[in-house]
């Protein structure tokens, strides 16, 4: 007696649903892939970027963003707390390596002059610094200068470049805007 291997016929339900789960397993992966090395989800959890991106809004993040050129006085950037508490802040970069900040009379000063803030609600309450950024780093602050936990607060006054997760391009929910 042979044996015989018995093979049951599939259905057609069967293989479209092996098809089905075939282009979700790939849609799966290629997001996890996009997800970790191209960008960056996040959601604002705090009002210190107001007008300009409101608590509870959900942004894309740029992960290469900064390959080619480093980044720039007026980027919003997503990172990682220098306060080593594993959260992750979205600010907005003031200040780049080697220069001085201080903040008078509620304007921002870098290097003694005075940088233009179109971006802000209201101009800051409360003096700061003069702050010298090192090398490799850069100092941080919110749009929303009265409500912000900034570079100005922290007890580590600066981000290191290898902090930066990446430069937030676009907001996605509620509405859909560029962050340039």
């Amino acid at each position: 007696m042979s044996k015989k291997k018995m093979r049951f016929p599939q259905s057609k339900f069967v293989r479209e649903l092996m098809e089905c789960l075939k282009v979700i397993m790939i849609a799966v992966a290629v997001t996890f892939i996009l997800n970790k090395a191209l960008v960056a989800n996040a959601q604002v959890v705090s009002g210190s970027m107001e007008e300009t991106v409101m608590t509870g809004s959900w942004i894309l993040v740029n992960r290469q963003a900064y390959l080619i050129n480093g980044p720039e006085r007026g980027d919003i950037v997503l990172f990682q707390s220098p306060e080593k508490n594993n959260k992750e802040y979205l600010k907005r970069i003031i200040a780049l390596p080697g220069e001085t900040v201080e903040g008078r009379d509620g304007s921002v000063y870098v290097d003694g002059a005075k940088i233009k803030e179109s971006y802000i609600k209201e101009p800051a309450a409360e003096d700061f610094g003069p702050f010298r950024v090192p090398t490799d780093c850069y100092f941080m602050m919110g749009d929303n200068r009265n409500d912000s936990w900034d570079s100005r607060y922290w007890e580590i006054k600066y981000v290191n470049y290898d902090a930066i997760i990446g430069k937030a391009e676009l907001e996605y929910y509620p509405e859909i805007k560029s962050l340039h």
